[in-house]
């Protein structure tokens, strides 16, 4: 740990030929994962892993290296490492390090380390039977269980000092079934900063149960009409529009590059009025939250976009002093093994007023898109494609039979503008983001929305 070093002789070493800014972050991460294919315990991974990284910002560039030795020797001469990359002048400050703050952090009931590896491995075991079960056109069927306990402590130039720690799990099931030549996927995750009680009672059966059902549904779906019609977002979709369309394109390193179809656009309406999106790492146990991002700035909510105004992006320190401003608290990294980039956290639409079961009410003909799958967009013109994994003709203003193969073409800031409608509901779906090869777990979040028109790919 980081209190039994000298922090302030390691900055000043990693400072020692110039530079703006310097940090030393501490990481200690203990994990389970549990892998089950077809009845099959595949793997049983558990493992321990700790090291320092340490960085020097200077002209706006960024010398980062690490490592798992961490003796005050190894670190000084990290530093130093750090510190050949700045050519600028001697560093003459002082580096008068703060009293350490400690995150609170989000309780946990049952700690993962606390569980013996049979229970781990039982829960597993009964999620995969019972898909198995479910029926006979069920042919294969993966279950994977993954829990990890983070302990990091960031120290830097400007004297802040922190530790903050957290405890995730995530559970998944993926489901194939086929019936002659048609085969369809289910899947179903479930995650956050909880304990072992995110897998009490009949979680694993149901989550198992909801990846099952939804393959053997879209079987029997006949494919997806396609064509330009209004389509309706369950808040069950969860947010990875928002996420995809709008919150990469508001990152501050893709603005300042020029990469982003929001940049310059502060004030504008570059969505319908009745949208609101937030940036909010402080929501209790959800997956992208934390007490402090992994630079030590503290976690933040951040509203982005405000009745369709743009009001600001997303920053870490790199990107905050390129922009002339301040964090919002958008630092993360993979690991210690891997420099701070900027990142979102817990992403969402806010809810607006009108009954869920009402948006679709006017609708005589649309897809109603009860789960999103994959989607990519380009950041530049802010063009988008997702696809639908579980999806439904609206007919009449009721939902009608399922249909499978549909995806959802788009421009973000055009979408954003045709959202008609926005439920007085909100659900959460939970992911890994990647960006420059690195992934953080975010979650994202979304009322029922009507988008009145949409492009939607299917048969012709």
């Amino acid at each position: 740990m980081l209190d039994e070093l000298d922090i302030a002789a390691i900055l000043r070493k990693a400072l020692a030929r110039g530079g703006e800014f310097a940090d030393i972050y501490f990481e200690d991460t203990s994990s389970t994962a549990i892998v089950c294919e077809d009845g099959n315990i595949e793997k049983v991974i558990a493992g321990a892993d700790r090291g320092v990284g340490i960085r020097v910002i200077s002209d706006l560039r960024t010398a980062y290296a690490f490592t798992n030795d961490l003796s005050q020797s190894s670190l000084m001469e990290l530093a130093e490492t750090v510190s050949h990359a700045v050519q600028q002048r001697q560093f003459h400050g002082a580096i008068d390090l703060r009293p350490k703050v400690t995150g609170q952090g989000f309780p946990i009931i049952h700690p993962p380390e606390t569980i013996p590896l049979t229970d781990k491995i039982d829960v597993v075991k009964r999620a995969d039977r019972t898909a198995r079960g479910r029926d006979t056109r069920v042919r294969q069927v993966m279950v994977v269980y993954r829990d990890s306990a983070v302990r990091t402590q960031t120290a830097n130039s400007l004297g802040e000092f922190n530790e903050a720690s957290r405890t995730g799990i995530v559970f998944l099931a993926q489901v194939v079934a086929t019936y002659g030549n048609v085969i369809q996927t289910g899947y179903e995750p479930i995650g956050g900063f909880r304990g072992f009680e995110l897998v009490d009672g009949d979680r694993p059966e149901r989550i198992a149960f909801a990846a099952a059902d939804r393959a053997l549904l879209m079987l029997g779906a006949r494919k997806a009409p396609g064509g330009m019609m209004p389509v309706v977002l369950s808040s069950e979709a969860g947010g990875t529009m928002v996420h995809e369309a709008v919150g990469h394109g508001l990152e501050g390193d893709l603005v300042h590059a020029g990469v982003s179809i929001f940049a310059g656009k502060i004030g504008e309406q570059v969505a319908s009025p009745l949208v609101t999106v937030i940036d909010d790492a402080t929501i209790p146990n959800a997956r992208g939250s934390f007490s402090f991002d992994d630079e030590g700035v503290p976690a933040q909510r951040t509203v982005l976009v405000e009745n369709g105004i743009l009001k600001g992006y997303l920053y870490d320190r790199l990107s905050a002093m390129k922009a002339g401003t301040v964090s919002t608290g958008n630092g993360r990294r993979e690991s210690y093994h891997a420099k701070p980039i900027v990142r979102m956290t817990n992403t969402l639409i806010a809810p607006g007023t009108t009954q869920p079961e009402e948006v679709l009410r006017n609708i005589k003909r649309g897809l109603f898109v009860r789960k999103m799958g994959g989607g990519q967009v380009n950041t530049v013109n802010g063009d988008f494609v997702f696809e639908v994994t579980e999806g439904y003709l609206i007919e009449n203003g009721a939902i009608g039979e399922p249909v499978r193969g549909a995806t959802l073409t788009g421009n973000g800031p055009e979408i954003l503008k045709k959202v008609a409608v926005v439920g007085s509901d909100l659900g959460f779906g939970i992911g890994t983001c990647g960006k420059d090869g690195q992934g953080v777990p975010v979650s994202d979040a979304q009322p029922t929305l009507l988008i009145e028109e949409m492009t939607v790919g299917g048969a012709a």
